[in-house]
């Protein structure tokens, strides 16, 4: 929530919390679940909706349109994903995309898996997406990409500009051609005169023929290494000066949907050039950020979670040592209760009585007969 919220008006602030979606959202929750909800009371009803609104509990098996519909609820579900896996980045495992979209989907069942594959780009650079990601690397990432999703596609089109020279700071001139020479006297001495230009660059060229088959090799090792500059020269990015300026204008209109100003600064100011997934990632890595989202601890602390530690270890305790109770109990009642003859007996036993009974209704049948 804003620090400065008591400055807001009461219409401001109801429009900032997204007020009015919860009510509507709890309103047509109870109409369509009415029979369920009515028993127990409608005052009832609102109390326990909104207390899981207040303890970010309420995403928990919702569909994808309501996770993502306020920033508050895209918290609440990343927090909740982190508390309910916290164990796998514990227990130091390496998980695909395809594996984390299926634990997403757990908990939303319609959870895109594009989402998730975007949040891996920023982790892998788009390198191998089929490689294995840790759960502190993934989690952060995820967090970036889901709460500030439209924002960062917006980043994407201004950093694709950038790329490409769309620079509004910068006039394009268009190429023209040269002027036409007014008269065609002037036409012909020029083209006398390149002739004799050419003829001589001819002998010239000729000479340097020699020169440039020796330098083959080394143009060609040239080419080589020009290659790599190029593909180095790609991935540096964009001017990271302008790329600030641009991103500023951009957070003006997304107004509190976006990460701070001063963070971004002071990622895209220590660098000379960014590329679009190492500004993502720095972004994912910058700890004011993450506080500001307010959905998962510091890195140092990710997989420490008291409160959830203690309530694994009291049902753990309850599944181990209900049992072994029951057990003991009915062993107990075993003791004292009175001994009773089981209704089965033993097969030796009933295939006797079964002859037995064979041979007397042959028996009764002939005394009939």
């Amino acid at each position: 929530m804003n620090t400065d919220r008591f400055t807001l008006t009461t219409d401001e602030y109801l429009a900032e919390t997204d007020v009015f979606f919860y009510l509507h959202d709890a309103v047509t929750q109870l109409l369509e679940h009415r029979d369920e909800y009515v028993r127990f009371g409608v005052v009832r009803y609102f109390a326990e909706y909104f207390a899981s609104v207040k303890d970010r509990t309420h995403v928990l098996f919702r569909e994808f349109g309501y996770v993502k519909a306020t920033p508050r609820n895209r918290a609440a579900f990343i927090r909740i994903f982190w508390r309910c896996f916290r164990q796998i980045g514990k227990s130091g495992d390496l998980l695909t995309v395809l594996e984390y979209s299926s634990l997403l989907q757990l908990l939303c069942p319609d959870f895109p898996a594009e989402l998730v594959q975007n949040a891996a780009r920023i982790v892998l650079m788009e390198d191998a997406m089929d490689c294995p990601i840790s759960f502190s690397d993934f989690i952060y990432s995820f967090q970036i990409q889901f709460y500030y999703e439209e924002f960062l596609e917006s980043v994407l089109v201004i950093y694709d500009d950038l790329l490409e020279g769309k620079n509004p700071n910068t006039v394009i001139v268009p190429t023209s051609t040269l002027a036409e020479p007014s008269s065609g006297t002037a036409n012909e001495e020029t083209d006398t005169q390149d002739g004799v230009d050419s003829f001589q660059d001819g002998v010239d060229l000729s000479q340097d023929g020699v020169d440039l088959s020796q330098d083959g090799v080394d143009l060609s090792q040239d080419g080589v290494d020009f290659l790599q500059e190029s593909v180095n020269t790609s991935q540096e990015g964009v001017d990271s000066s302008i790329f600030l300026a641009r991103i500023g204008g951009l957070c003006e209109r997304f107004k509190h949907k976006h990460p701070s100003v001063s963070a971004v600064g002071e990622i895209l100011e220590v660098r000379m050039r960014v590329s679009y997934y190492s500004f993502l990632m720095a972004l994912a890595k910058h700890e004011g950020v993450n506080h500001h989202i307010g959905a998962l601890p510091n890195r140092s602390d990710l997989l420490i979670d008291p409160e959830m530690d203690q309530e694994l270890e009291r049902l753990v305790a309850q599944v181990t040592i209900s049992p072994t109770s029951n057990s003991s109990g009915s062993a107990a009642g075993h003791k004292d209760a009175p001994k009773k003859a089981s209704p089965r007996k033993p097969l030796r036993q009933r295939h006797r009585m079964d002859l037995e009974s064979d041979g007397s209704t042959e028996e009764t049948d002939s005394s009939e007969n």
